[in-house]
């Protein structure tokens, strides 16, 4: 039965309901075989723009005998006899349709006869549970080019061909919203976890636990406006503030507040801008207690207010980890504040600490009031919110339970409530411009003021690679605010030749990320100070720019001098993408779509749609190919001059990272 709701078309046969609705410039396409859809809201849509298109008369809903028809601003679905969709651009070109391989039992001119039995959606019901695992899937098609998804550790820009975990784990985000190049978007509007496979011969998403299918589709001309409509109804960050634009400093660990206040002392006195110092993990006494121990900081107001006079901003570490000896964990645990394990006890990865329910409001209230009074009430803004995925015990999903729900079934949104904590409890305090560093995210994030670094990543020209491919695709994917640990964050020895090479260029490519953010946990390492609380935890050497010798001090120097004078450019970015979502990082395709090279080049990267990047991403290279597409360029580095449309050899000694500049 096919029957027309406002600017919806819903569809019930058998066991199945199906409805697909005008949801801002896109459709929202849901299917469930329980009796009604969700009365609540688990994906990353924001309900409230679910009308945005229907003002300006784009919405058009019709049945046609045994089919619909459902348009929206570029994009029209057709609903076939049988259920399957095809979506069509504005030129009525396919851009998507369903992959269905059942007998003509409809009689429908679009769906081929099959003896295969193999059905676009299947719902297998989980057993004893009031779920299904969920397979939907989609044909392939030659040629097709994938980008976005989130951030994973693998070189591969165009995500064709790639299987997919759609999980969150260190230095992995599940972020599934994509951009085609065949001119649609589309998210995956489900937190379950699962996977989803980018195949040759077909596509096929799977939610291991869940209640119904959830997705997004929208068309249109151009990669920025399939962003820019994905951004009106999953949200934008909000506008950077200044202190973001610049550099930031940051070690595992410093272990004293005297510690950290000379570092920044001298970069005053060497005239380095610095924008924010960063107090990391284990400056507690126990997990969970959110605050200093005073053994070691022993008066944090006053290194708040010394920092801020000097005009640098203040990061503090916060874990979700609760430990059972915190002075928190009764009231927590009597709460209900807590995840639960279905079996055993209640751990994380780390022995004797529970982890904190961010999927549960009243956690989350919590949690901050803690952070409110022991932080925020000194002057600190600005929160590292480290363990994000969360660290369970070997990503078990399936031995863990939410407030909202099983983690098998909603798990991926985690680190978006964590973010969400920090973000509505700073911002019931009135502060606006809110930011957070975070190690994970999911769809939507971006709106709860999610910086996201790419975990703990390894020190090697290997991960360098890997997180090009991973900053770039989390733009496509939403989360315009990127950063990485310069120089990666294990294996890194300050006294190696190899490892002041990768530093310097990474460094480099650190001025053209998003935000520039120096850390890592490097060798060789340092005792702990005591034996209990916040000082029985051993810290890594010195890691700010002058600890790797003079060539590479310099060279820090020059890279940091840059930043500050793209200041003003770099502002802009940071509006657009508070306004439109744009990515202050993206591939050459997103400002030269219609440059078929441009879709193919993998190692260099927009900044901006002024100024392109060119990272040297291999051992020993003083030199690399460089395509420029239409229009002039000029070398930042030396002021020679390029026509367009050619690959040039641009040379790239130590202290050079090719960079261009639209003219």
């Amino acid at each position: 039965m096919l029957r027309i709701c406002n600017d919806a078309v819903e569809r019930r046969y058998d066991k199945e309901l199906l409805r697909v609705e005008a949801w801002g410039k896109g459709l929202r396409v849901r299917a469930t075989e329980r009796q009604a859809f969700l009365s609540e809201e688990i994906g990353a849509l924001l309900p409230e723009r679910k009308g945005a298109g229907c003002e300006s008369g784009n919405v058009s809903v019709r049945i046609e005998g045994k089919e619909a028809l459902i348009s929206n601003g570029g994009i029209r679905c057709r609903i076939l006899a049988n259920g399957e969709l095809k979506f069509f651009n504005d030129r009525d070109e396919i851009v998507l349709e369903e992959y269905n391989r059942t007998r003509n039992m409809y009689e429908s001119t679009d769906h081929f006869e099959s003896a295969l039995e193999i059905l676009s959606r299947t719902f297998d019901p989980v057993q004893g549970a009031d779920d299904y695992r969920l397979t939907v899937r989609f044909e392939a098609c030659d040629g097709e080019k994938i980008f976005g998804m989130g951030q994973y550790q693998q070189p591969y820009l165009d995500q064709k061909g790639c299987i997919i975990e759609l999980s969150q784990r260190n230095s992995q985000s599940s972020v599934p919203f994509l951009i085609s190049s065949r001119g649609y978007g589309m998210l995956w509007n489900n937190p379950a976890i699962g996977h989803v496979t980018f195949g040759r011969n077909l596509t096929e998403w799977t939610a291991e636990s869940t209640k119904e299918m959830d997705y997004w589709i929208v068309a249109a001309d151009t990669p920025a406006k399939i962003e820019e409509a994905y951004a009106e109804v999953a949200g934008t960050v909000p506008m950077m503030p200044e202190y973001g634009l610049g550099f930031w400093q940051c070690k595992l660990r410093y272990q004293t507040q005297e510690e950290i206040l000379e570092v920044a002392r001298r970069y005053r006195r060497e005239n380095i801008p610095l924008d924010v110092i960063v107090v990391d993990y284990f400056h507690w006494p126990h997990q969970g207690d959110w605050d200093f121990d005073r053994d070691y900081w022993p008066d944090p107001k006053a290194m708040v207010d010394e920092l801020t006079e000097m005009g640098i901003t203040l990061m503090v570490s916060v874990w979700p980890t609760v430990q059972t000896d915190s002075v928190n964990y009764a009231e927590m645990a009597e709460n209900g504040f807590l995840i639960r394990a279905e079996h055993g006890k209640n751990t994380s990865f780390l022995a004797g600490a529970a982890v904190t329910d961010m999927t549960n409001p009243g956690a989350r209230e919590f949690v901050f009031s803690v952070l409110k009074r022991n932080y925020y009430d000194l002057g600190i803004r600005l929160f590292w919110l480290d363990e994000a995925e969360p660290e369970l015990t070997g990503y078990e999903y399936k031995h863990y339970r939410y407030f909202m729900g099983p983690d098998v079934e909603i798990g991926n949104r985690y680190p978006l409530d964590y973010a969400r904590m920090a973000y509505e409890g700073m911002e019931k305090e009135g502060q606006e411009n809110i930011v957070n560093l975070i190690r994970c995210a999911w769809a939507g994030s971006q709106r709860y003021g999610a910086l996201v670094w790419s975990g703990d990543i390894d020190s090697s020209f290997r991960s360098l690679r890997n997180q090009l491919s991973a900053g770039l695709n989390m733009g496509i994917a939403g989360i315009p605010w990127w950063t990485t640990d310069i120089g990666g964050f294990h294996g890194g020895n300050i006294y190696s030749e190899r490892f002041k090479e990768l530093l310097a260029r990474w460094f480099a490519f650190g001025c053209f990320c998003p935000v520039m953010r120096l850390h890592g946990f490097r060798a060789p390492f340092k005792e702990p100070l005591g034996t209990s609380g916040g000082g029985a935890t051993i810290s890594g050497a010195e890691n700010e720019i002058w600890s790797y010798g003079p060539e590479i001090f310099e060279i820090c120097k020059k890279y940091i001098a840059l930043r500050e004078r793209l200041r003003p450019y770099i502002r802009k970015l940071m509006k657009e993408a508070h306004e439109k979502g744009t990515p202050v990082m993206r591939p050459l395709f997103y400002d030269f779509p219609k440059d078929s090279r441009a879709w193919e080049i993998d190692d260099e990267y927009m900044f901006g749609p002024e100024i392109l990047v060119a990272p040297v991403l291999k051992e020993g290279i003083t030199e690399r190919a460089v395509y420029l597409p239409d229009g002039m360029w000029m070398n930042m580095e030396d002021g020679t001059e390029y026509q367009g449309n050619q690959t040039i050899t641009a040379p790239a000694p130590i202290d050079v990272i090719p960079v261009f500049r639209k003219i």
